[in-house]
Protein backbone atom coordinates (compact mmCIF):
# COMPACT_ATOMS: atom_id res chain seq x y z
CA UNK A 1 0.00 0.00 0.00
CA UNK A 2 2.83 2.39 0.91
CA UNK A 3 4.67 1.59 -2.32
CA UNK A 4 1.51 2.02 -4.39
CA UNK A 5 0.70 5.37 -2.76
CA UNK A 6 4.22 6.70 -3.31
CA UNK A 7 4.14 5.50 -6.92
CA UNK A 8 0.90 7.43 -7.38
CA UNK A 9 2.37 10.61 -5.92
CA UNK A 10 5.50 10.26 -8.07
CA UNK A 11 3.18 10.16 -11.07
CA UNK A 12 1.27 13.23 -9.84
CA UNK A 13 4.52 15.16 -9.40
CA UNK A 14 5.62 14.17 -12.91
CA UNK A 15 2.32 15.40 -14.39
CA UNK A 16 2.57 18.63 -12.38
CA UNK A 17 6.05 19.25 -13.79
CA UNK A 18 4.88 18.50 -17.33
CA UNK A 19 1.96 20.94 -16.93
CA UNK A 20 4.32 23.65 -15.70
CA UNK A 21 6.77 23.00 -18.53
CA UNK A 22 3.99 23.06 -21.15
CA UNK A 23 2.37 26.24 -19.86
CA UNK A 24 5.79 27.84 -19.45
CA UNK A 25 6.24 27.52 -23.22
CA UNK A 26 3.29 29.84 -23.78
CA UNK A 27 5.20 33.12 -23.52
CA UNK A 28 8.19 32.14 -25.74
CA UNK A 29 5.70 30.78 -28.30
CA UNK A 30 3.77 34.07 -28.10
CA UNK A 31 6.97 36.00 -28.72
CA UNK A 32 7.72 33.87 -31.80
CA UNK A 33 4.11 34.10 -33.03
CA UNK A 34 4.22 37.93 -33.20
CA UNK A 35 7.81 38.14 -34.44
CA UNK A 36 6.96 38.44 -38.16
CA UNK A 37 3.81 40.55 -38.15
CA UNK A 38 1.00 38.30 -36.92
CA UNK A 39 -1.27 40.10 -34.46
CA UNK A 40 -3.59 39.15 -31.64
CA UNK A 41 -7.00 38.57 -33.23
CA UNK A 42 -5.60 36.35 -35.96
CA UNK A 43 -3.53 34.34 -33.49
CA UNK A 44 -6.42 34.01 -31.03
CA UNK A 45 -8.80 32.76 -33.73
CA UNK A 46 -6.48 29.86 -34.55
CA UNK A 47 -5.82 29.27 -30.86
CA UNK A 48 -9.57 28.81 -30.41
CA UNK A 49 -9.91 26.71 -33.60
CA UNK A 50 -7.02 24.33 -32.88
CA UNK A 51 -8.07 23.98 -29.25
CA UNK A 52 -11.65 23.24 -30.28
CA UNK A 53 -10.53 20.58 -32.75
CA UNK A 54 -8.30 18.84 -30.22
CA UNK A 55 -10.69 19.06 -27.28
CA UNK A 56 -13.61 18.10 -29.51
CA UNK A 57 -11.79 14.92 -30.50
CA UNK A 58 -11.06 14.11 -26.85
CA UNK A 59 -14.66 14.80 -25.87
CA UNK A 60 -15.94 12.61 -28.71
CA UNK A 61 -13.58 9.79 -27.80
CA UNK A 62 -14.83 9.71 -24.24
CA UNK A 63 -18.44 9.67 -25.46
CA UNK A 64 -19.14 13.10 -24.05
CA UNK A 65 -21.55 15.74 -25.24
CA UNK A 66 -21.58 19.52 -25.25
CA UNK A 67 -24.64 21.13 -23.64
CA UNK A 68 -25.99 24.09 -25.59
CA UNK A 69 -28.78 25.47 -23.41
CA UNK A 70 -28.97 29.27 -23.27
CA UNK A 71 -27.30 29.50 -19.85
CA UNK A 72 -24.49 27.23 -21.06
CA UNK A 73 -23.93 29.40 -24.13
CA UNK A 74 -23.85 32.49 -21.91
CA UNK A 75 -21.25 30.82 -19.70
CA UNK A 76 -19.11 29.80 -22.70
CA UNK A 77 -19.26 33.38 -23.93
CA UNK A 78 -18.11 34.87 -20.63
CA UNK A 79 -15.24 32.41 -20.32
CA UNK A 80 -14.19 32.97 -23.93
CA UNK A 81 -14.08 36.74 -23.36
CA UNK A 82 -12.46 37.02 -19.92
CA UNK A 83 -10.41 33.83 -20.16
CA UNK A 84 -8.91 34.16 -23.65
CA UNK A 85 -10.00 36.90 -26.04
CA UNK A 86 -9.43 39.95 -23.82
CA UNK A 87 -6.37 38.81 -21.81
CA UNK A 88 -4.64 37.22 -24.80
CA UNK A 89 -5.19 40.33 -26.91
CA UNK A 90 -3.22 42.24 -24.29
CA UNK A 91 -0.60 39.51 -23.91
CA UNK A 92 0.15 39.15 -27.63
CA UNK A 93 0.40 42.92 -28.01
CA UNK A 94 2.72 43.16 -24.99
CA UNK A 95 4.79 40.27 -26.39
CA UNK A 96 5.75 42.48 -29.33
CA UNK A 97 7.50 44.90 -27.00
CA UNK A 98 8.52 42.98 -23.83
CA UNK A 99 10.92 40.06 -23.25
CA UNK A 100 9.23 36.68 -22.85
CA UNK A 101 10.70 36.10 -19.39
CA UNK A 102 9.22 39.37 -18.14
CA UNK A 103 5.78 38.25 -19.34
CA UNK A 104 6.20 34.97 -17.44
CA UNK A 105 7.03 36.84 -14.23
CA UNK A 106 4.07 39.20 -14.68
CA UNK A 107 1.66 36.28 -15.17
CA UNK A 108 2.63 35.05 -11.70
CA UNK A 109 0.46 37.86 -10.34
CA UNK A 110 -2.70 35.85 -11.09
CA UNK A 111 -3.18 34.31 -7.60
CA UNK A 112 -2.11 37.57 -5.96
CA UNK A 113 -4.65 39.64 -7.88
CA UNK A 114 -7.28 36.98 -7.27
CA UNK A 115 -7.07 37.63 -3.51
CA UNK A 116 -8.34 41.26 -3.41
CA UNK A 117 -11.01 40.39 -5.99
CA UNK A 118 -12.21 37.53 -3.78
CA UNK A 119 -12.28 39.92 -0.80
CA UNK A 120 -14.31 42.48 -2.76
CA UNK A 121 -16.81 39.79 -3.78
CA UNK A 122 -17.10 38.50 -0.21
CA UNK A 123 -15.64 35.11 -1.14
CA UNK A 124 -12.57 35.19 1.10
CA UNK A 125 -11.49 36.52 4.47
CA UNK A 126 -8.66 38.91 5.14
CA UNK A 127 -5.26 37.31 5.63
CA UNK A 128 -2.18 39.29 6.55
CA UNK A 129 0.08 36.65 5.00
CA UNK A 130 -1.74 36.73 1.67
CA UNK A 131 -1.82 40.53 1.69
CA UNK A 132 1.95 40.44 2.21
CA UNK A 133 2.19 38.12 -0.77
CA UNK A 134 0.27 40.62 -2.89
CA UNK A 135 2.59 43.43 -1.77
CA UNK A 136 5.64 41.34 -2.66
CA UNK A 137 4.20 40.73 -6.11
CA UNK A 138 3.65 44.44 -6.66
CA UNK A 139 7.19 45.15 -5.42
CA UNK A 140 8.45 42.67 -8.00
CA UNK A 141 6.73 44.68 -10.74
CA UNK A 142 8.33 47.85 -9.39
CA UNK A 143 11.76 46.18 -9.52
CA UNK A 144 11.17 45.52 -13.21
CA UNK A 145 9.80 48.98 -13.96
CA UNK A 146 11.78 51.40 -11.79
CA UNK A 147 15.55 50.75 -12.14
CA UNK A 148 17.14 52.18 -15.27
CA UNK A 149 19.01 48.93 -15.98
CA UNK A 150 16.17 46.46 -15.42
CA UNK A 151 14.95 46.29 -19.03
CA UNK A 152 16.96 46.15 -22.28
CA UNK A 153 15.21 49.34 -23.44
CA UNK A 154 13.64 51.88 -21.08
CA UNK A 155 10.81 52.42 -23.58
CA UNK A 156 9.61 48.90 -22.71
CA UNK A 157 8.43 50.06 -19.30
CA UNK A 158 5.40 51.76 -20.88
CA UNK A 159 4.17 48.34 -22.04
CA UNK A 160 4.18 46.79 -18.55
CA UNK A 161 0.65 48.06 -17.70
CA UNK A 162 -0.64 46.32 -20.83
CA UNK A 163 1.02 43.08 -19.73
CA UNK A 164 -0.78 43.38 -16.37
CA UNK A 165 -4.18 43.17 -18.09
CA UNK A 166 -3.84 39.43 -18.72
CA UNK A 167 -3.27 38.30 -15.10
CA UNK A 168 -6.05 40.65 -13.98
CA UNK A 169 -8.56 39.01 -16.34
CA UNK A 170 -7.38 35.51 -15.39
CA UNK A 171 -7.86 36.42 -11.72
CA UNK A 172 -11.39 37.65 -12.47
CA UNK A 173 -12.10 34.44 -14.39
CA UNK A 174 -10.98 32.25 -11.49
CA UNK A 175 -13.17 34.11 -9.03
CA UNK A 176 -16.11 34.11 -11.42
CA UNK A 177 -15.98 30.32 -11.77
CA UNK A 178 -15.47 29.89 -8.01
CA UNK A 179 -18.51 32.05 -7.27
CA UNK A 180 -20.97 30.91 -9.92
CA UNK A 181 -19.72 27.42 -10.73
CA UNK A 182 -19.82 25.84 -14.19
CA UNK A 183 -23.50 24.94 -14.43
CA UNK A 184 -22.83 21.23 -14.24
CA UNK A 185 -20.20 21.32 -17.01
CA UNK A 186 -16.84 19.65 -16.56
CA UNK A 187 -13.64 21.55 -17.36
CA UNK A 188 -13.17 19.99 -20.79
CA UNK A 189 -16.71 20.95 -21.82
CA UNK A 190 -16.15 24.50 -20.57
CA UNK A 191 -12.93 24.91 -22.53
CA UNK A 192 -14.42 23.28 -25.66
CA UNK A 193 -17.57 25.41 -25.54
CA UNK A 194 -15.58 28.58 -24.90
CA UNK A 195 -13.28 27.75 -27.83
CA UNK A 196 -16.20 27.26 -30.22
CA UNK A 197 -17.94 30.45 -29.11
CA UNK A 198 -14.61 32.30 -29.12
CA UNK A 199 -14.13 31.45 -32.79
CA UNK A 200 -17.38 33.28 -33.55
CA UNK A 201 -15.99 36.44 -31.95
CA UNK A 202 -12.34 36.22 -33.01
CA UNK A 203 -12.95 35.29 -36.66
CA UNK A 204 -14.86 38.44 -37.67
CA UNK A 205 -12.54 40.63 -35.57
CA UNK A 206 -9.51 39.15 -37.35
CA UNK A 207 -11.10 39.75 -40.75
CA UNK A 208 -12.27 43.30 -39.97
CA UNK A 209 -8.85 44.36 -38.65
CA UNK A 210 -6.89 42.68 -41.42
CA UNK A 211 -5.28 40.29 -38.93
CA UNK A 212 -6.65 37.01 -40.29
CA UNK A 213 -3.92 34.41 -40.79
CA UNK A 214 -4.26 32.20 -43.85
CA UNK A 215 -3.93 28.48 -43.06
CA UNK A 216 -2.37 27.85 -46.49
CA UNK A 217 1.38 27.24 -46.88
CA UNK A 218 4.11 28.31 -46.80
CA UNK A 219 4.35 28.01 -43.03
CA UNK A 220 7.05 29.63 -40.94
CA UNK A 221 8.10 29.58 -37.31
CA UNK A 222 5.22 31.88 -36.21
CA UNK A 223 2.69 29.43 -37.69
CA UNK A 224 4.34 26.50 -35.93
CA UNK A 225 4.43 28.47 -32.67
CA UNK A 226 0.68 29.12 -32.88
CA UNK A 227 -0.09 25.44 -33.46
CA UNK A 228 2.31 24.26 -30.77
CA UNK A 229 1.07 26.74 -28.16
CA UNK A 230 -2.57 25.84 -28.86
CA UNK A 231 -1.92 22.10 -28.52
CA UNK A 232 0.27 22.37 -25.42
CA UNK A 233 -2.26 24.64 -23.71
CA UNK A 234 -5.21 22.33 -24.42
CA UNK A 235 -3.34 19.22 -23.27
CA UNK A 236 -1.83 20.90 -20.20
CA UNK A 237 -5.22 22.27 -19.17
CA UNK A 238 -6.85 18.85 -19.51
CA UNK A 239 -4.03 17.19 -17.55
CA UNK A 240 -4.21 19.89 -14.88
CA UNK A 241 -7.94 19.39 -14.35
CA UNK A 242 -7.39 15.63 -14.09
CA UNK A 243 -4.66 16.28 -11.53
CA UNK A 244 -7.00 18.46 -9.44
CA UNK A 245 -9.53 15.61 -9.27
CA UNK A 246 -6.87 13.05 -8.28
CA UNK A 247 -4.36 14.90 -6.09
CA UNK A 248 -6.38 17.91 -4.92
CA UNK A 249 -6.47 21.58 -5.79
CA UNK A 250 -3.86 22.62 -3.22
CA UNK A 251 -1.29 20.24 -4.67
CA UNK A 252 -2.15 21.24 -8.23
CA UNK A 253 -1.88 24.96 -7.37
CA UNK A 254 1.88 24.52 -7.01
CA UNK A 255 2.05 24.60 -10.81
CA UNK A 256 2.25 28.42 -10.48
CA UNK A 257 5.90 28.19 -9.43
CA UNK A 258 6.73 25.83 -12.27
CA UNK A 259 5.07 27.96 -14.94
CA UNK A 260 7.15 30.98 -13.92
CA UNK A 261 10.38 29.02 -13.61
CA UNK A 262 9.94 27.17 -16.89
CA UNK A 263 8.80 30.36 -18.63
CA UNK A 264 12.10 32.04 -17.75
CA UNK A 265 14.09 28.89 -18.60
CA UNK A 266 12.43 28.41 -22.02
CA UNK A 267 12.90 32.10 -22.83
CA UNK A 268 16.60 31.75 -22.10
CA UNK A 269 17.02 28.49 -24.04
CA UNK A 270 14.74 29.20 -27.01
CA UNK A 271 15.05 32.97 -27.39
CA UNK A 272 18.47 33.53 -25.81
CA UNK A 273 17.11 36.15 -23.40
CA UNK A 274 19.29 37.51 -20.62
CA UNK A 275 18.15 39.48 -17.60
CA UNK A 276 19.57 42.09 -15.27
CA UNK A 277 20.00 41.40 -11.51
CA UNK A 278 16.87 43.52 -10.95
CA UNK A 279 14.78 41.08 -12.96
CA UNK A 280 16.18 38.06 -11.09
CA UNK A 281 15.39 39.84 -7.81
CA UNK A 282 11.87 40.48 -9.08
CA UNK A 283 11.48 36.77 -9.92
CA UNK A 284 12.55 35.81 -6.38
CA UNK A 285 10.13 38.33 -4.85
CA UNK A 286 7.33 36.96 -7.04
CA UNK A 287 8.10 33.40 -5.92
CA UNK A 288 8.02 34.51 -2.27
CA UNK A 289 4.69 36.21 -2.92
CA UNK A 290 3.32 33.02 -4.46
CA UNK A 291 4.27 31.07 -1.34
CA UNK A 292 2.23 33.45 0.81
CA UNK A 293 -0.88 33.63 -1.38
CA UNK A 294 -1.24 29.89 -1.99
CA UNK A 295 -4.34 28.41 -0.31
CA UNK A 296 -3.83 26.74 3.04
CA UNK A 297 -6.78 24.35 3.02
CA UNK A 298 -5.98 20.71 3.70
CA UNK A 299 -5.27 18.75 0.57
CA UNK A 300 -8.21 16.70 -0.59
CA UNK A 301 -7.90 12.96 -0.24
CA UNK A 302 -6.46 11.24 -3.25
CA UNK A 303 -9.11 9.32 -5.12
CA UNK A 304 -8.96 5.58 -5.71
CA UNK A 305 -6.05 4.85 -3.40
Amino acid sequence: MWLERNRDWAGYVAILVLCGAAWGLGQPFAKIAVSEGYRHFGIIFWQFAIGAALLGAINLARGGRLPTASHHLAFYTIIALIGTLLPNSASYTAAIHLPSGILSIVLSLIPMLAFPIALAWGMDRFSAARLTGLVLGLCAILLIAAPQSSLPDRAMVWWLPLALIAPLFYAVEGNFVARYGTGGLDALQVLLGASLVGMVFAGPLALMTGQFISPLPPWGLPDLAIVASSITHALAYTAYVWLVTRAGSVFAAQVSYLVTGFGILWAKLILGETYSPWVWAAALLMMAGLVLVQPRKPTEAVAAQ
